[in-house]
């Protein structure tokens, strides 16, 4: 609540912030792994796919025929969700807009996915500027089988995170509301695209901030050395088909055997200096995690 008053606007002023934006340090947009894989993902033109599904029909349970889950398929979830819309310029400055819609547009949510697509299982970290899956982990097809166990067939997981670096370069200490914002927005937008696909998407508000951190490799502190952190916030299930009854949370300790496989690559540094240590956001960020 001492969070909440201090960084509210008022009718009469404006929340205090930063005063100024320190362009030569503004945060970088774009989050890769340096030495990761990458497959790039297909860009499917319009008749690449059946006809467009009406709006209205994305509501109405099983009126829109599921789509088998392959690298295209899910290629297009990723495009719907998370993807670049457009580029545009003024004079010398070029910037990207993304599908997901965020505070300032400087887009803090991060996207994972857990999937057994491809030549083995593993986690991948989605580069949307490049609409392409890094590879973050090996997941042997027992752990892969052991994590999905209690969901639909052909389920996969989507995760998210935040850079509250990328708001609170702009924003200040109001950094950790439009983070949350924005993942809303991400979680909008994942579920929209997958009603698209006749698939099902679900957060899973029962797992642990410590399970996500661990499942997507961000509390792997050689992995983010001398770069910023991101911070959990959410994993999602999607399958084909209708939602289901049954679902479960994650098996912690197979997510804890995940940590013990083989990791690709280390995070990209964002900004030129150091950021700023936004303590009152780190103490609401703990204050709001899930045990």
């Amino acid at each position: 609540m001492r969070y909440h008053e201090r960084t509210k606007h008022h009718f009469a002023r404006f929340a205090p912030g930063p005063g100024r934006l320190d362009w030569a340090n503004q945060p970088d947009p774009f989050r890769r792994f340096e030495g990761a894989p990458l497959t790039r993902l297909p860009l499917l033109a319009p008749d690449d796919e059946p006809r467009a599904p009406a709006y209205d029909s994305l509501y109405e349970p099983g009126a829109v025929a599921s789509a088998s889950v392959d690298l295209r398929a899910l290629s297009r979830l990723l495009e719907y969700a998370l993807a670049l819309s457009a580029w545009k310029q003024a004079g010398g400055t070029r910037w990207a807009l993304r599908v997901n819609p965020s505070s300032g547009n400087l887009h803090p949510t991060e996207g994972y996915v857990l999937t057994g697509l491809g030549e083995a299982p593993g986690l991948y970290h989605y580069a949307p500027r490049e609409h392409a899956l890094e590879r973050r982990a090996d997941c042997p097809p027992v752990l892969f089988e052991r994590l999905m166990r209690g969901f639909p067939p052909h389920a996969f997981l989507v995760g998210l995170s935040s850079v509250y670096w990328r708001e609170a370069w702009k924003y200040g200490e109001r950094a950790f509301r439009y983070c949350q914002h924005d993942a809303g927005h991400a979680i909008g937008a994942l579920r929209i695209a997958a009603a698209t696909l006749g698939w099902s998407a679900l957060v899973l508000d029962g797992v642990a901030d410590d399970t996500i951190e661990a499942l997507l490799g961000l509390d792997r502190s050689a992995d983010f050395d001398g770069a910023e952190r991101e911070s959990a916030e959410l994993v999602m299930a999607v399958w084909p088909g209708e939602a289901a009854t049954g679902t479960s949370s994650l098996d912690a300790q197979a997510v804890q055997e995940l940590k013990g496989q083989r990791w690709y690559g280390k995070a990209n540094r964002l900004s030129r200096d150091d950021p700023m240590n936004y303590e009152a956001i780190d103490h609401v960020a703990a204050a709001s995690r899930k045990p």
